[in-house]
């Protein structure tokens, strides 16, 4: 027996699995794991604690799930590679300026996009609001379940497909393959939301956009900022009406109007001003947080 088969049988079953896995199988696993446990947990505390406390309970576990996931705490052996996957960076004023007005930019890219879709297709708004309702809390209380729910989309969601998937994914592949295969898996995922059916390819290209933003900021941070802002938008204004209702009809019912150059415009606009910024973000350099 030669001295490379003793570590061999000292693993068990699963560890020589795991270790013979190809790495894109175990980025997909690990990314979408990490993603569900803090989704999850979301789910069973709106589920049993009555609100604000879920919320506020939430709150704490948002962060204790930053700290542990960034490369915090025990055990040290995996510090490492939890800074690495959650692209736990230094970033300068620069890229702190460029990655955030490329955040904002992704808002209005979505948004803008959704407007237009809606002005081709008919606005299916009973799907879209069909599995949120804020109507037996008051409106303040909407608002912060909202936004806590916006949050635990940001944060966990772009741990585990932006950081945990997507990192391991960009250093073996490519960013581009990478972004790819996080894009598809992220559709996938999100195939029993009942919304998602319509705006697959929406869908599809907002994963694109945020993998870009990780890749080309060298951080999530942006991406969870890009994430929260874009998921307020949705639960208060897609998928409830807390903040109003889209009424505007089909182009194919009112002809070419100002309401469609105007968002067609802002659409456009946007995607460039996008590239634009996160190719200046792409210029600066970053360190690993230490």
């Amino acid at each position: 027996m030669n001295d490379l088969e003793l570590p061999m049988e000292s693993k068990s079953i699963l560890a020589r699995i795991w270790q013979r896995t190809p790495l894109v199988v175990k980025a997909i696993l690990v990314g979408f794991s990490v993603s569900s446990l803090g989704v999850g947990i979301w789910i069973l505390n709106i589920s049993f604690i009555p609100a604000p406390w879920s919320i506020v309970l939430m709150g704490i576990v948002l962060w204790a799930y930053l700290k542990y996931f960034s490369g915090s705490w025990w055990p040290k052996s995996t510090t490492s590679v939890r800074t690495f996957s959650f692209r736990n960076t230094n970033l300068s004023k620069s890229m702190w300026k460029w990655g955030l007005i490329s955040a904002v930019l992704f808002v209005i890219v979505f948004q803008s996009g959704m407007v237009v879709t809606f002005r081709f297709i008919e606005y299916p708004a009973e799907v879209f609001k069909s599995e949120y309702s804020f109507d037996s809390m008051p409106v303040w209380l909407a608002w912060i379940g909202l936004i806590m729910a916006s949050l635990v989309a940001g944060i966990c969601e772009e741990t585990g497909f932006r950081g945990y998937m997507q990192a391991p994914l960009e250093k073996k592949y490519g960013p581009k393959m990478a972004i790819a295969i996080v894009s598809f898996v992220f559709v996938v995922v999100h195939l029993h939301q009942a919304w998602a059916w319509p705006i697959l390819f929406q869908v599809f290209a907002a994963s694109v956009f945020m993998g870009i933003l990780a890749y080309r900021t060298s951080s999530l941070i942006p991406g969870i900022v890009a994430h929260t802002i874009l998921d307020i938008f949705n639960f208060s204004y897609w998928w409830s009406d807390v903040l109003g209702e889209f009424e505007e009809k089909p182009i194919s019912e009112t002809g070419i109007d100002q309401h469609f150059i105007l968002w067609t415009v802002v659409f456009t606009m946007s995607i460039f001003l996008f590239f634009w910024s996160t190719g200046k973000a792409r210029n600066f350099k970053v360190s690993v947080r230490t």
